[in-house]
């Protein structure tokens, strides 16, 4: 899980229990378990409950005394090497803070995060690679790298530098709300996706119609594809382009998805026509053990082709329905991430499929009589 620091040093001080500002960012970062809170001043951290971790971050040249009841001090690295001060703050974990501008504060970054048990940096310039940088340099290091964001938009992005990201963010609270969009920033975005083995009963060639090809901006794996139904509790695993064939070049972005009014999912509780999907959107990658991510949709290609139905029947009985191309080299997972080509399925064959729960209307689940045939 990511680290989430929340900064109150801009916030005006304030008599712990006056019901101001402070008080009410400080209860709602309680409530959304951020890891830390940061303050400039020992005395700014007394009021701090102990599930969270308290930081000072003390500014300028003259640094206190003592800690207080803080449990890491990250200092300025101007301050000189942590050791020096350890005999100050002997009970606390000490960090360095460093703002990235040049070519020698970067190296001082990548030896601290080498070294510290605590790096906080921040970067003047917009590009990320003095952080991928960083990080690269940091690999294998016990410690961790926290970076300041700007923003919830900001911390989602530097949450996935060099697919590993930052190990935690900085960001300043300046008003309620801002807890809660840092967590959400952190938290993972997608949770597995329950799978069940599905049984086909009848392949069908049903003749001509339109099909739709999703183009990702993603390499997807092996046993990765997107989940494709013509009705909205039932989907069937369909792999990406990722295996060779004879005939073409393998298209590891790709998913021949399904007739174009088939469902995919484009979160784990909304689906999307493919007709509906267009270039910049999300949808929902799932591999055969149910993991799941985001992926950009690069373009769409929807071209008229012979198609062919799958009907598959479910544990509780429920017969799945999906419409694909009518080719050998349209492909959906079986299990334990067996490679099926959708032509040579016969009654019997097992496939990976999803029941989501609830009928659908606009995408989203609702409770209501709907038959869909």
């Amino acid at each position: 899980m990511k680290l989430t620091w929340l900064d109150l040093r801009q916030l005006a001080p304030s008599t712990p229990g006056d019901g101001g500002p402070r008080d009410a960012m400080l209860a709602e970062a309680t409530q959304q378990r951020i890891d830390a809170i940061v303050a400039a001043d020992p005395a700014d951290l007394k009021d701090v409950p102990p599930t969270i971790s308290r930081v000072l971050c003390p500014p300028g040249p003259e640094l206190p005394a003592d800690a207080g009841n803080a449990d890491i001090v990250i200092l300025d690295h101007r301050h000189g090497p942590l050791e020096e001060w350890q005999a100050r703050y002997p009970a606390v974990q000490l960090g360095q803070f460093i703002e990235v501008t040049d070519a020698h504060t970067l190296d001082l970054a990548c030896a601290s995060a080498r070294s510290a048990p605590w790096t906080v940096l921040s970067f003047r310039d917009a590009t990320r690679i003095p952080l991928e940088i960083v990080l690269a340099a940091a690999t294998g290091a016990t410690g961790s790298v926290i970076t300041v964001a700007n923003d919830p938009l900001d911390a989602e992005i530097l949450y996935g530098v060099l697919e590993h990201g930052s190990d935690g963010v900085m960001m300043a609270a300046h008003a309620v709300g801002d807890a809660t969009r840092l967590k959400a920033a952190a938290t993972p975005a997608t949770p597995d996706i329950a799978l069940v083995e599905l049984e086909v009963m009848k392949v069908d060639h049903i003749g001509m119609g339109e099909r739709a090809c999703v183009d990702t901006c993603s390499y997807l794996r092996p046993d990765e594809g997107l989940l494709v139904g013509s009705r909205s509790r039932g989907l069937i695993l369909c792999v990406s382009e990722t295996h060779p064939l004879p005939y073409m070049p393998t298209r590891p972005f790709r998913v021949n998805a399904g007739a174009i009014m088939s469902y995919t999912l484009a979160a784990p509780d909304r689906t999307r026509y493919l007709s509906e999907l267009r270039a910049g959107g999300v949808v929902l990658a799932v591999d055969a053990a149910g993991h799941s991510r985001y992926v950009t949709v690069g373009r769409v290609k929807i071209e008229r082709r012979p198609l062919l139905s799958v009907d598959a029947c479910a544990p509780d009985g429920r017969v799945v329905n999906l419409i694909v191309q009518d080719d050998w080299h349209v492909r959906i997972l079986g299990p334990g991430g067996a490679v099926l080509n959708s032509t040579e399925l016969r009654p019997g064959d097992r496939v990976l499929g999803h029941l989501p729960h609830g009928d659908r209307h606009v995408g989203y689940a609702i409770d209501e009589l709907c038959y869909e045939q």
